[in-house]
């Protein structure tokens, strides 16, 4: 049994459309995240699970009960919010036993949940102070400790890190990981931070305009996007996408790339001729699946010789944009390879690690495979 299960979920206000007809199984213990850009409908997806928001049309079940009508009290859940939600006049303890004074449990579990909470949280050491004296992690600590005493069916985190700065919300995400990794339990994650699902998630369901365009495991989402929109959103960089015409001769295939260079295309992507009658796709390839020719000689993949138009040192590695055509080619380097801005740089593109879709519609007509799997 599912421990959420979401059927034909809509949201309307007025008569305007949110979420159109959302269908979602959530297994006891998963970890999904509903990632997606502004205005997606992943935060009003949320909300109506919680009861915040009401659901137009549809069922929202909890451990196989239908919680439609039900208030947010009684659905079993426990939500952290963006902004804490802490009450600033009562201490850390008493903001974690809240709910449980307001269900009247006894004074004895009261005490033993929020000390097993703050050990876990490792704010033992603040259970008497106020919220003021707090740095922004040990508050959102507090929050999923209130959340965490609960022990419901589900827990709902709605873009807890959006607060802290760059460094906290590393820390704190990977305290959320090791967290559930420990605990356990049932959680719906919301973020617009591809980097956070993608590290925190057992699986990730991606939205756009109030319906989910993919649903998969970071890995299926980032290496075979089944949707134009799934391969621009996760990556940083995106994946290079660009139209280029289709090329057929004597039942082969190739493409051709915006500088005019025709790439044929693997054996095992000839089948593109067939599923496409355009004269057009769109092509796809990761920065980091551009190789080096000083990196590899491998015969069957093209190289280009493109002019190198801009260099983004990061550290460990470097990001070079290449003039394709008209098009900037964006690929990702070891920190060894760094070219000179106007200088010429070759690179491989192995034909294995290419994606393609259809231009109308967006939908994925082949998937490329990651490039440690193909380069031999």
């Amino acid at each position: 049994m599912s421990e959420l299960s979401l059927r034909q979920v809509k949201k309307n206000y007025g008569s305007v459309p949110i979420i159109h007809g959302v269908d979602l199984e959530i297994n006891s213990g998963e970890f999904v995240v509903f990632v997606g850009p502004s205005g997606c409908g992943k935060s009003t997806l949320m909300r109506m699970i919680a009861g915040l928001e009401e659901i137009s049309d549809g069922e929202v079940s909890i451990g196989g009960k239908i919680v439609n009508d039900l208030p947010p009290r009684d659905r079993d859940i426990a939500m952290v919010f963006q902004d804490y939600a802490l009450y600033p006049n009562k201490s850390v303890f008493e903001n974690m036993a809240f709910g449980l004074r307001i269900r009247k449990s006894p004074l004895e579990d009261i005490r033993r949940r929020v000390a097993q909470a703050a050990e876990t949280l490792q704010i033992t050491h603040l259970l008497d102070r106020l919220p003021k004296a707090l740095s922004g992690g040990q508050r959102q600590r507090v929050a999923m400790g209130r959340a965490m005493v609960r022990k419901p069916k589900v827990f709902l985190f709605d873009e807890p890190l959006s607060n802290l700065d760059a460094l906290l919300r590393n820390q704190v995400r990977a305290e959320i990981k090791k967290l559930h990794q420990r605990e356990g339990g049932t959680v719906v994650y919301v973020t617009h931070d591809q980097v956070e699902a993608m590290t925190l998630a057992d699986r990730i369901v991606v939205l756009q305009a109030g319906r989910i365009i993919q649903v998969g495991t970071p890995d299926e989402i980032y290496h075979q996007p089944k949707h134009r929109f799934v391969a621009e959103f996760t990556g940083s960089p995106p994946m290079n996408l660009f139209e280029v015409k289709v090329v057929r001769k004597e039942g082969d295939c190739a493409v051709v790339l915006p500088d005019g260079t025709e790439l044929p295309l693997a054996a095992a992507q000839d089948a593109l001729c067939l599923k496409t009658s355009s004269d057009t796709v769109v092509f796809g390839i990761r920065p980091e699946n551009l190789v080096s020719t000083s990196e590899t000689s491998h015969p069957q993949w093209k190289t280009l010789s493109l002019e190198v138009t801009l260099v983004e040192p990061l550290g460990a590695e470097n990001v070079v944009h290449l003039a394709l055509g008209d098009y900037d080619l964006i690929g990702r380097f070891q920190n060894d390879l760094r070219p000179v801005q106007g200088s010429r740089l070759n690179v491989a593109l192995n034909p294995k690690t290419l994606h393609f879709f259809d231009p109308a519609t967006g939908q994925a007509l082949i998937h490329g495979q990651p490039a440690n799997s193909t380069a031999q």
